[in-house]
């Protein structure tokens, strides 16, 4: 059975719409330009027309080459980027990078990347101690960075702002200075991860959440359930995730450099009953995949979980 790529859209807190499903566009820092530039084209081509970047992806300046050797009108692309965890000091400034570096004009949403705040050291991304810990900013907190966020609105160059990585517990903490509640929340999140307690939370706040390493990789398509469903409608694996995340208006950003798997990312099979997408539920093990903590030291990118609020599990209650 054939699908329409996916065009459907949802409406943020603020009016502004966002394509459902996007195009992720990180690539390892080694990474040629040049076929950066190719692959997001590619995925443009293939009906892609959200575009999920960030400062310390260093794809900017190729998602912004990619959008205009489309010959697709700028406001038919959103495009979305986002403050590195060693910029939180320097928010307007790094915003103005982006914004260059992409050279479209605005950007459509911005997101503060991880509430932590590493030191800045320029070409060093990610400074650690001889004990391997980071070099946090500790002068500056997310409370700080996200006032900074705010203001950008006021420049006419942002239209959505939100944050990445955000937990209960940190969203809690921001609360007691943010002025404006943040778009979306941008998170790791897939069967194996399904963030209960945070969606109910951003639900009730009215933010919307985006799936990053959507599908869980291959350790999750490869999962049974996954995998009978899959072959039950004759889709993909992913289909089949990307159709239960879906399922409950969560955006997702996939990423892949392979045009036929660009198109299933984006043609997204409606037909699966939702007896079949509730099983999907049941897989969830508090399993982070692409961002786990260090069994030893806890830490995340310098925080621990208990620091970043990811110590918790629920079990689903489905």
């Amino acid at each position: 059975m054939a699908f329409p790529v996916v065009t459907r859209k949802v409406k943020l807190n603020n009016g502004v719409e966002i394509p459902i499903v996007g195009s992720g566009a990180y690539a390892p820092p080694d990474a040629d330009q040049v076929e950066v530039k190719n692959w997001i084209l590619g995925a443009l081509k293939n009906g892609f027309r959200h575009i999920d970047t960030a400062r310390g992806y260093g794809t900017e300046k190729a998602v912004g080459e990619a959008i205009r050797e489309s010959g697709i009108p700028r406001e038919e692309i959103f495009v979305t980027t986002k403050l590195p965890w060693n910029r939180h000091d320097a928010v307007r400034e790094s915003f103005e990078e982006s914004l260059s570096d992409l050279g479209l004009g605005y950007i459509d949403l911005y997101l503060v990347h991880w509430p932590q705040a590493i030191e800045y050291q320029p070409g060093n991304d990610f400074p650690t101690r001889p004990d391997g810990s980071a070099f946090l900013n500790e002068k500056v907190t997310f409370n700080d960075s996200w006032a900074e966020v705010e203001k950008l609105l006021d420049t006419g160059k942002v239209r959505a702002i939100g944050v990445s990585n955000f937990s209960v517990k940190t969203f809690e903490q921001l609360f007691k200075t943010a002025k404006i509640v943040p778009a979306v929340n941008q998170v790791e999140l897939h069967p194996y991860l399904t963030q209960n307690e945070l969606r109910e939370y951003c639900t009730r706040k009215g933010i919307v959440l985006t799936a990053y390493t959507p599908s869980g990789y291959s350790k999750v398509r490869a999962d049974p359930l996954i995998v009978s469903i899959a072959e039950k409608y004759k889709v993909t694996p992913t289909q089949v995730i990307l159709a239960w995340h879906l399922s409950r208006n969560t955006i997702v950003v996939p990423k892949s450099v392979n045009s036929q798997r660009q198109k299933e990312n984006i043609t997204i099979p409606t037909n699966i009953s939702e007896e079949d997408l509730a099983h999907i539920w049941h897989l969830d093990r508090g399993e982070r995949i692409c961002n786990k903590p260090d069994p030893v030291t806890r830490r995340v990118w310098g925080w621990t979980d208990v620091q970043l609020g990811w110590e918790d599990f629920h079990a689903p209650t489905q």
